[in-house]
């Protein structure tokens, strides 16, 4: 639904206006707080992160990205475009080799790289993942703002808040219980606790986050097994190992077949195709 709603978007006027002054800057404030010089109008931007690249995209002005990096694979579009690699290991070198005159990063990019750019006087400004949903509309904002595109993210933002209208802000006590993997096995059990976006997608789509009392992302397997869900929620990738995998296989939700398995970057990033894992996961366990 929210990808017929991006298509509609992007075919319906909400083309850029040309700039009256292409060589204008403002002063921005990122969310690490620092006060950066930015290009009014940047034609040549660098994403340093998966979530930035995708929300560039449903603002269709992938036409600015002249980088990403190898994990920015959504949508399959964003492949074409030349990768810079890694995120936490970025190659300043190869970046600044692309000559952009804006950089967008996320929290995984080190401040000594940021600040590498800004001393070769290239802006990297950096949107953060929020902790609640609406952090989402507020991401989307700023990165239409650091590219030029406020009126896109303003009409994106209103098509997606309508299409969310009728969540609600509490959670019904008879809800059921939802688990989201995060990581599982030998390396430890991760999960997405209560100040997270992730707890509000859960609560939007009808459920209860097992996890909502913990703070964090780790969770102990005795406090699973305990638990006993009612629904478990996982990458797809990650599905069937651990369906097989013991003791996760005698979980109830797991004998009874309410594994859902999502496609990776619908709920662990902070995206518009969150709406999606919302309305997907209301017809599965929404009362």
């Amino acid at each position: 639904m929210v990808c017929c709603l991006l298509a509609l978007f992007s075919t319906t006027g909400c083309h850029r206006s040309a700039p009256t002054n292409s060589d204008s800057t403002y002063e921005y404030t990122d969310d690490y707080g620092r006060n950066i010089t930015i290009p009014s109008y940047p034609t040549r931007v660098v994403s340093v992160s998966p979530a930035i690249t995708e929300i560039i995209f449903d603002l269709s002005a992938e036409h600015l990205l002249v980088g990403r990096t190898d994990y920015c694979t959504y949508p399959a579009e964003a492949q074409s475009i030349e990768s810079i690699g890694g995120i936490s290991d970025l190659n300043i070198e190869k970046v600044i080799s692309l000559h952009p005159d804006l950089v967008i990063c996320g929290s995984m990019v080190q401040p000594k790289s940021a600040d590498h750019l800004h001393q070769m006087g290239i802006p990297m400004p950096a949107v953060t993942e929020k902790h609640s949903f609406d952090g989402l509309y507020e991401n989307i904002a700023k990165v239409g703002q650091l590219v030029g595109y406020e009126r896109q993210a303003d009409s994106l933002i209103a098509l997606l808040k309508a299409e969310v209208q009728n969540s609600s802000d509490t959670t019904p006590s008879n809800a059921p219980t939802v688990y989201y993997v995060v990581g599982f096995g030998k390396g430890g059990n991760f999960t997405a606790g209560g100040n997270t976006f992730i707890n509000d997608i859960i609560r939007m789509a009808g459920g209860r986050n097992m996890a909502e009392d913990i703070t964090g992302w780790s969770i102990s397997l005795e406090t699973l097994m305990d638990a006993d869900p009612d629904y478990i929620i996982i990458r797809r990738e990650d599905s069937a190992a651990f369906c097989r995998m013991s003791p996760y296989n005698r979980l109830t939700a797991v004998k009874k077949g309410k594994v859902i398995a999502m496609e990776s970057g619908m709920i662990d990033l902070q995206v518009p195709r969150n709406i999606d894992a919302i309305l997907m996961l209301r017809r599965r366990i929404g009362q």
